[in-house]
């Protein structure tokens, strides 16, 4: 038996349309990766916090700052406490819930280390004892995260926190408002 239409032979040409475009794919893979790395290592984000001596060797409310979370009180919970320490002169970043979904019984400050000043003196605003959290952050803010046992922040704190003398003490950079331009929405 024979075929009516000759059978068209197999193609010995390999198809390198494929490869080619798999190897240019790779190639933009690998400098995205690298420019990523490179932006990542050579930031030149402004600093977190400056060292600093503090007049009186004192640190007081206006040289912290702070986030509020809420971590399983009161929806609102947060929003108050920040306002209250906010009055006292903390400077207040973030009111939200507890970003990384954990829930807190009471109350936990999370900071640089459990002993540092400005950890103290937030502790000091609190009627309940605080789960004190060191994360080594270099920042310096504090993360108040009050829980659904959280009562309320004492009717008076402490005012500042003593530090060694001579000492130097890493304080948040606290941005200052920009103007808005006029006829334009701050919104």
């Amino acid at each position: 038996m024979t075929a009516i239409h000759p059978q068209p032979r197999p193609h010995s040409r390999l198809r390198w349309r494929t490869p080619i475009t798999m190897v240019i794919l790779l190639g933009i893979l690998a400098g995205g990766g690298w420019w990523g790395w490179n932006s990542l290592m050579n930031s030149s984000a402004e600093p977190t916090c400056t060292e600093q001596k503090l007049t009186n060797n004192r640190l007081v409310p206006k040289q912290v700052v702070l986030n509020v979370y809420n971590g399983g009180a009161r929806a609102g919970s947060a929003g108050r406490v920040a306002e209250v320490l906010k009055q006292r002169g903390f400077n207040i970043d973030r009111v939200a819930n507890e970003p990384k979904g954990d829930k807190t019984e009471v109350v936990a400050l999370r900071g640089a280390t459990e002993d540092a000043p400005e950890m103290l003196l937030v502790a000091g605003q609190l009627n309940q004892k605080a789960q004190l959290i060191a994360d080594g952050r270099t920042d310096h803010t504090v993360d108040l995260v009050i829980g659904a046992g959280f009562g309320a922040v004492k009717l008076k704190g402490i005012p500042s926190v003593a530090v060694a003398p001579g000492s130097t003490v890493c304080l948040p950079v606290v941005p200052s408002p920009q103007p808005v331009p006029s006829g334009q929405n701050p919104n």
